[in-house]
């Protein structure tokens, strides 16, 4: 393996950690609620589905938008990623009560859009930015789903805290990913 292959996959963890910072903090909240292992097992599959699909579309839009735009889309893709990383930094300072919804028909779609929504506009500044799709895709729905799990069954057992400061670490991480596209 080449190191500049090692580095993108390093790189793209790390994103899909950030990603799945959200689901996580959600999962905590959510794990509040009685669930059985099934009914876990089939939310953290969903989420990771969604966090496929989602960035995969913002993927085939940013590959579109870099063709046309060239350099510009770059430096977009990065302000997006920062824009996405302060305001996922920001949104950790809110007071929370918890879901509103339960996981379950039409309750979860919400949820895993919710959740997945973000993986969007990381899937349009890297499609602008020619990255490894089956590699990125991969890693976002496999640590999405894998986060998801863990909030939900830490959530039966820790309250709030870790979701505040997950959530930062991950606006954190966007923000820095932001400036390394904008700096280079």
């Amino acid at each position: 393996m080449s190191v500049a292959y090692i580095g993108e996959f390093i790189t793209l963890s790390l994103m899909a950690i950030a990603l799945g910072m959200d689901a996580f903090s959600v999962g905590l909240g959510m794990g509040m609620i009685p669930l059985r292992l099934r009914r876990i097992f089939s939310i953290g599959v969903v989420v990771g589905l969604f966090h496929v699909i989602m960035p995969f579309a913002g993927i085939i839009l940013g590959h579109f938008l870099s063709s046309h735009l060239g350099s510009i889309a770059t430096y977009a893709g990065g302000i997006l990623l920062l824009i996405l990383g302060v305001q996922m930094f920001l949104s950790s300072f809110k007071d929370d009560a918890g879901p509103m919804i339960k996981p379950i028909g039409m309750g979860l779609i919400v949820f895993a859009l919710s959740v997945s929504l973000d993986s969007f506009s990381v899937g349009l500044s890297l499609g602008m930015s020619n990255v490894r799709t089956a590699l990125t895709l991969i890693l976002f729905g496999a640590f999405s789903t894998i986060l998801t799990w863990g909030g939900l069954l830490l959530g039966k057992k820790v309250r709030g805290v870790l979701g505040k400061y997950s959530e930062m670490l991950g606006g954190s991480i966007l923000c820095s990913f932001g400036l390394q596209l904008i700096l280079n």
